[in-house]
């Protein structure tokens, strides 16, 4: 099965990779090298990244733009030094006469060339250039147009650079933009471009490179579980600094950590190259991890990381979760998230909904009803844009450090061609599942077999991975059957599988669906045998809520409780719910106007899942992270 989608993938690569060659060759006299059929084609970039003007800027040739301007200048507000979070003003005045192409880039490291790159030309295949150079070595983290200034194109912003017998004869016109920033590390520059991203040449460069106070600031801690007991907590965090840290904690406790990170020769490529292997790497820093040990389960606690020559975080009060085997527990659960700018810029990739998504889940787990978080897949969408981490990682440390946050990997951190993946897509634009393992280290059994489960409450969690072989006989498919068989529903009586493609859905997709029936046919079977009561998936970004379902079949109805809840009754087991929750960040998926029998409720709203089990009920509430209203709640019950 998996061969099959290899071999049309592998076909498909190679026929793109001759399009780009001779194309780029034949119109090397161009304004930039690739013909107009490789750059208004849709091929490359089906389900694995963003289709924009700006996703494929490095395809473009660069030159320096023909403009004589004396007065061009492009400056920041800010000194050379940026604290951890900062927005920068950039000005840029002296402009002539405005257009819309105009745009600026923020660059880092600012050393990367813009003229052009020094590194072997057939390093960039990827990004279709072969006759002649792209336009960066570095993608650009961000950029906006200076028409974001509204004052902009109508030139409200004069000024006089020429008087001649005291009056003005040259006017010129500025603009103003605000770029959002975050301690990644690396310095940055600005540069402000014109042609808009199809055609762009450089007009000016800033004078000065903006670093950051201390790149070796350990930043973005996060928590996750290690075992069921409760009584352990890892704590992962990223500094510019190899040297080991120091998580302290409790009263005098302290754990040094354990360092690793991750190179450009980890990431994975192929024929064309990738851009975790190519425009897109930007250098990890280090990642930090230690566990506090000698914890009590649902307990508050407090702790801080770092060093003396470093710096040190704030101090963060955390909760375990409760103990598997006890009574209940509370968590949400979400796939599909990503990260989306704090100001106007165009990025490779942005998951619009997951600003609001996350706001609302800080305030709910502010009010301590929050014991984990479980998120299923597709975590931050780099996809080989590596800086794009740092972003992530620092959108998800108000709730990530406060509460234990547990995830599954997805098709946009593992797959790529050729690597064992078992879609052979780029969809995780050469990571491989090596960033991700790294920064979310899961009780996993060892590297790239990233599958667990763990106990929280009231609940055993199966969580696989859709992207590694589950055939029947296969590695991961022999634990997920011996996992759910050995489960004591005396102690946790409900049993959640996830993992991130689905089972069920509506949407039936593009040339890859959305479902695969090989999956449905290898593994539904397991979950109906070993009593699953509820299966969480994600990849599709809308919410859909089944029957409780079997082959396609409703097995059992849900009959409405005295509050008008649907209410699935597991006395007389019959088949598992499944719910589909990716609608955390992605721009969603519409639904048809029809739908399959053992489709019960679809909602396209950003949101999240909010889940209490008792030892007699699972409640399952869909929240709408906009209006913070249910638009949908269910629950599970047994006698």
């Amino acid at each position: 099965m998996a061969s099959s989608f290899s071999n049309y993938f592998k076909i498909l690569s190679s026929i793109l990779f001759f399009i780009i060659f001779f194309t780029s060759h034949s119109f090397s006299s161009s304004n930039y090298s690739l013909s107009n059929i490789v750059i208004n084609s849709t091929s490359e970039f089906i389900n694995h990244t963003a289709i924009s003007e700006f996703r494929i800027l490095n395809r473009r040739i660069l030159s320096k733009c023909p403009d004589p301007n004396p007065y061009l200048s492009i400056t920041t507000a800010s000194n050379s030094s940026l604290s951890d979070e900062s927005f920068v003003t950039v000005h840029v005045s002296g402009v002539l006469v405005p257009s819309k192409g105009d745009w600026v880039g923020m660059i880092s490291p600012s050393y990367s060339d813009t003229s052009s790159c020094p590194f072997n030309a057939l390093q960039y295949q990827q990004t279709g250039d072969f006759s002649e150079l792209p336009l960066l070595c570095h993608y650009p983290v961000k950029a906006q147009y200076l028409s974001k200034d509204p004052g902009y194109l109508n030139c409200k912003k004069k000024e006089c650079k020429k008087h001649v017998k005291g009056s003005c004869e040259v006017r010129t016109c500025s603009a103003s933009l605000s770029f959002h920033v975050v301690n990644f590390r690396t310095d940055i520059e600005f540069v402000l471009f014109a042609g808009g991203f199809a055609t762009p040449c450089i007009l000016k460069r800033s004078n000065n490179n903006l670093t950051f106070t201390n790149p070796k600031q350990p930043l973005y801690g996060h928590l996750s579980s290690i075992d069921s007991t409760a009584t352990s907590m890892r704590v992962t965090w990223v500094s510019g600094d190899k040297a080991p840290q120091q998580l302290q904690y409790g009263h005098g406790k302290s754990q040094t950590s354990q360092v690793s990170t991750f190179t450009q020769k980890d990431m994975c490529s192929s024929i064309l190259k990738s851009p975790a292997k190519d425009f897109g790497w930007h250098d990890p820093g280090f990642i930090h991890t230690a566990v506090m040990t000698g914890l009590n389960p649902s307990t508050t606690n407090s702790y801080t990381y770092g060093s003396d020559s470093n710096g040190w975080s704030e101090k963060i009060t955390f909760k375990t979760p409760p103990a598997g085997g006890t009574d209940e527990v509370r968590f949400l659960a979400y796939g599909d998230m990503g990260k989306a700018p704090r100001d106007p810029s165009a990025e490779h990739y942005i998951q619009p909904g997951s600003l609001s998504v996350v706001k609302a889940m800080v305030d709910e787990a502010s009010s301590g009803n929050v014991d984990s978080v479980f998120h299923i897949g597709d975590i931050s969408y780099a996809t080989g844009f590596l800086v794009e981490w740092d972003y992530f990682l620092h959108l998800i440390t108000p709730i990530a450090s406060r509460v234990s946050y547990m995830t599954a990997i997805g098709n946009h951190e593992r797959d790529y061609i050729g690597t064992g993946s078992v879609y052979a897509t780029p969809d995780s634009g050469g990571e491989c599942g090596v960033p991700y393992e790294t920064y979310f280290q899961m009780p996993t059994q060892a590297k790239d077999k990233p599958w667990y489960s763990i106990e929280q409450g009231s609940v055993h969690f199966t969580v696989i991975s859709t992207e590694h072989d589950w055939s029947q006989n296969s590695e991961q498919y022999e634990w997920m059957k011996n996992d759910m068989a050995s489960v004591d529903r005396t102690r946790t009586p409900w049993l959640i599988f996830t993992g991130h493609r689905p089972m069920y859905s509506s949407v039936t997709g593009g040339i890859l669906q959305n479902v695969d029936d090989d999956f449905v046919k290898a593994v539904e079977p397991l979950l109906l045998a070993n009593k699953v009561d509820l299966a969480l998936f994600g990849h599709v970004h809308n919410y859909e809520r089944t029957c409780a379902v079997y082959r396609k079949e409703c097995k059992a109805l849900p009959t409405k409780d005295a509050s008008g809840i649907d209410t699935y009754d597991n006395t007389n087991y019959s088949a598992p719910v499944h719910a589909v929750i990716g609608m955390a960040g992605f721009s969603l998926d519409q639904f048809p106007s029809q739908a399959d029998e053992w489709s019960l409720v679809r909602k396209a709203e950003f949101g999240y899942v909010r889940v209490h089990a008792t030892r007699n009920s699972l409640t399952i509430e869909y929240v709408n992270a906009n209006t913070r209203k249910l638009e949908d709640n269910f629950q599970i019950t047994k006698s």
